[in-house]
Order: C-alpha cells, then structure tokens, then sequence
C-alpha cells in the first residue's frame, strides 16, 4: 500500500472519548479532516500490563473498549495502525497458561525461549549477560510449570514484575511464525493498514551480542515478516529505539523508520534558541521517517542520540525539562551509559510542558515537525496541548502517566476552545493539504537564531520562517491564483 503523507494521529482506544465508538465519533466531528493520514490506535488488545503492551492476544479487542466492529467502521474512513508487540506476549495468554499448565507438554512450549535454548545445560553465564543490552535486572523470569512443579527459566527482556508479565516469543520456531501469520491474516481482516512492529530490535538471541538489533539475523527475520505483511497489503513500521546508524541501516534496507531524533533537536532548538544542531540534523537524515514530538513513553535520548550530543549540554536540558515537571526513564545497562554517568533513556513529560507552556514556542515545534521531510504523527495529549498530569503520576507510581491523561467528551469540547488547540488545527490542516509538501524539501540560510525551511512543487511552494528568539511563526506559500500569502502561525 501507499502510505498518505498527511498528519497521523496517536491515541489510546480509551483516550478520546472512553471507548473506541466515541474516539470514532470525535474522529468524525471536531476532529473532522485533521488527520488524513490515518490513526494510531495504542495496543486496544485485551491485556495483563503495560497499558496494553502486554497482549493476550490479537485476535479479540478488550471489551471494554469496543470490538472489532469498531475497528473495521474506523478502517473504512482513515488508515488504522496498530502495534504487533513482535518480541513477546502477556504471560496471561492462553498460549503461555497452557506452557505452564503442561510444561514441555505444551503444544505451544516451542514459542517461548526456555534458556537450554541459550545455553548449555539451561544455565545462565553471567559473562555472557553482562554483554547485553537488559531493560531489566536479568534477561529471565523463573516459573513453576507441569504437574511436577519443574522451575523453567525463560527469557523475559521486558517487565518491571518478577516474574515478568512479558514473555518472549521465539521468533525462530516455525510455531512462532505461524502464530504471527495468523494475527497479520486476523488484521487484514479487520482493515488493519499499517502495523508497528514494536521492540523488533529485541527479537534475536544469541549469545556474545548484545542481544539486540542482531546481524545479520534480524534481517532474515525481518525479510521474512516483511514478505508476509506485502502479501496482505500491510505496511510495516519497525520500531527500534537504538544508535542512529542502526536506524540508517533499517532504512537502507528500505523500511519506513521513527525519527526519534527530532523530538529532542527541536526542543533543543527551542530552549537554546539556536538552529545549529538542528539545521545539521536536517541536512543528513533519511526522508522516509514517520516524525513525532510526543508518544505514549517519552522523548529519547539515549540510545538514539548516542555521539550526536554533549552529555553535559544534554543534562542541562534534562535538567530545564525536571524544572518544568519532567520524570525520568534510565538506562540499566552499564554498558551503554555515557562516561560521564549520564543515563537518560528517555524525559517523561508532555511536550506543551517541556515548552513551559509557551504557545509560541509550542506551534513552532509543530510547523518544524510538520515541515520535516516524512509521515507526521501528532499523540492525542500534543493535539489538545496537555500539561503534565502529576496527579496520576502520584496515584498510579508509574513516570509514563505524566503524558497518558484521558479526556472526557466534555474535556475535549473544553480543550478545543483554547486557542493554542485553534492554532494548531489549523496548522495540520494546512500541512494536510499544501500540495508543495510532496515537493522538493530545503534547508536554507538563516541567523543562527532563526529558521527557515521551504517545500516546493510545480510552482508552489511554503517557506517556514522561525524567529527563535520570540518563537514567532510566519509560513509564506503561492496561493490558489499563485499569489504570494502570508500565513501567521
């Protein structure tokens, strides 16, 4: 399929509205012909953790968000997209009980990873742990399992429970494959266009790596996958939060790939009112990118911008973003720690926030994402401009709530009275439909305190002009005679 260069929007199926009939109903009303690129629907799989990254299954729709009469009805207007957790499932899932129930027995044990997969007699070695990238303490949960009550180790790179509620698939086994044709075949079904292929960089295990983003042998996996999904008419989205040249070689290899990148040279720019380290990001990064400010998790850092940035400058901006209501997510690895200490992963905020909820400033990240070569996808809380929600940080415990906030239909009527939401409806309306931004993309001259971007295409053009020191935000385009315009972001 051919992907629609137009604005995407990101959303739990419960985060607009409740329910996935009324994220439909405000699709269909005030949010009326914003995003023409399709929908992000966050995992709306029935599931045992991680706000629905830990899937039962793909084959049913949580109850209590609709079902997937709800996700075809979408499907007819906008391109859905949702997330393949490719790496592993909820410990919860029939497949995983059935493990534990019968141990070996398991018709379905060859899914997982037991650890005489890995190593010689099922017995971890340190050594060879202390070479992998870990998310959490050990790469392994120990479960009871068969009538015999036999301990099996299996391999969990996910989790903050012990055991972890994230079980790896073997991505291996001709079981495993045949279990992820049968959820590709159920999206099609379902009018699922798109699908992101979330933690795909864990999916290899082998030992004296890293055990992450694996070559060569992520590519025969990723050949694979990528063979099966052409032959629905479904767009693959890897989602790998690694070094930037691993993200170079995915998209050499001709995959669609997140720039994860931007979130943090814009607000850099931003808050240092200067284009240097941006304009140069422009001028070297792959076009074919889905571009985002603002998800579900945070704004990375590392590893992403690993030997792109002074640790030191860097915690300074860390340290700006905590001042305004920022938590943090760290890297465990010692490894993959910078000299220096610095470990941020990721600045848990939202963007509004991260911007000290200047207006200005705000849209002039927007028109920067929104002019910046690729897919553009706005998350529900950056579209109605949402300020950290540290009350559900506090009740909850869990960093990521700070950016999670769900809207009533009344708090969405209310957010869209506020014009900062006014201004940047317009603005994606307008970067929808500008036809220059199929064009021809530049980077031109400017102070260092200013930026300028142009599109052009068949004799129109938008140039975007920046004042970093005021955040004013003026685009000039040939309007439909080919008169010169001025647009006053």
């Amino acid at each position: 399929m051919t992907l629609k260069n137009q604005v995407q929007l990101i959303t739990y199926p419960d985060s607009l509205g409740g329910d996935l009939k009324r994220l439909h109903q405000v699709l269909r009303g005030p949010f009326a012909d914003l995003f023409e690129g399709g929908i992000h629907i966050l995992p709306p799989f029935p599931s045992s953790g991680d706000r629905g990254f830990a899937p039962l299954t793909y084959l049913e729709i949580e109850p209590a968000f609709g079902t997937w009469e709800e996700i075809r009805s979408i499907g007819e207007e906008f391109d859905v997209l949702v997330d393949l957790m490719v790496n592993h499932i909820s410990r919860q899932s029939p497949y995983f009980q059935d493990f534990l129930e019968k141990g070996r027995a398991s018709a379905y044990a060859d899914l997982f990873i037991t650890l005489d997969k890995i190593w010689e007699n099922g017995e971890p070695v340190r050594a060879d742990i202390e070479k992998m990238f870990l998310r959490r303490p050990v790469p392994y949960s120990g479960f009871t399992t068969g009538v015999d009550g036999k301990e099996e180790k299996v391999w969990t790179t996910f989790g903050k429970t012990d055991p972890s509620e994230q079980i790896d698939l073997d991505v291996c086994s001709p079981l495993t494959r045949e279990l992820l044709r049968k959820f590709f075949e159920n999206f099609k079904e379902q009018k699922v266009k798109i699908v992101r292929l979330d933690a795909v960089g864990y999916v290899i295990k082998k030992l004296g790596t890293s055990c992450f983003f694996v070559e060569p042998e992520i590519y025969e996996f990723l050949d694979w996958i990528k063979t099966m999904a052409d032959s629905l008419d479904i767009e693959l989205l890897p989602e790998v939060h690694a070094h930037h040249s691993i993200q170079s070689k995915l998209s050499e290899y001709g995959c669609w790939i997140y720039d994860f990148i931007l979130p943090y040279r814009v607000l850099e720019a931003l808050t240092g009112r200067s284009n240097t380290a941006l304009y140069s990001y422009l001028q070297t990064r792959p076009h074919k990118q889905f571009t985002m400010l603002d998800c579900h998790d945070g704004i990375p850092v590392k590893p992403d911008l690993d030997e792109l940035i002074d640790t030191k400058e860097a915690r300074e901006l860390v340290d700006l973003c905590e001042e305004r209501g920022a938590n943090l997510s760290l890297i465990l690895s010692e490894e993959h720690k910078a000299q220096d200490g610095f470990d941020v992963h990721q600045i848990r905020c939202t963007y509004y926030s991260a911007l000290n909820e200047d207006d200005d400033a705000y849209l002039a990240a927007r028109a920067i994402q929104f002019f910046t070569p690729g897919i553009p996808q706005v998350y529900y809380v950056g579209l109605l401009a949402g300020a950290n929600d540290l009350e559900q940080v506090a009740l909850t415990g869990e960093g990521r709530e700070i950016n999670r906030h769900n809207y009533t239909l009344e708090e969405i009527a209310e957010g869209l009275e506020r014009e900062v939401v006014k201004r940047l409806m317009k603005l994606i309306r307008f970067r929808n439909t500008y036809s220059a931004f199929g064009g021809t993309f530049r980077v031109l001259e400017a102070a260092t305190d200013e930026i300028r971007l142009m599109w052009e295409q068949d004799g129109k053009y938008c140039r975007l002009f920046i004042n970093l020191q005021n955040y004013q935000t003026v685009i000039e385009y040939a309007d439909d005679e080919g008169k010169a315009a001025v647009y006053r972001v």
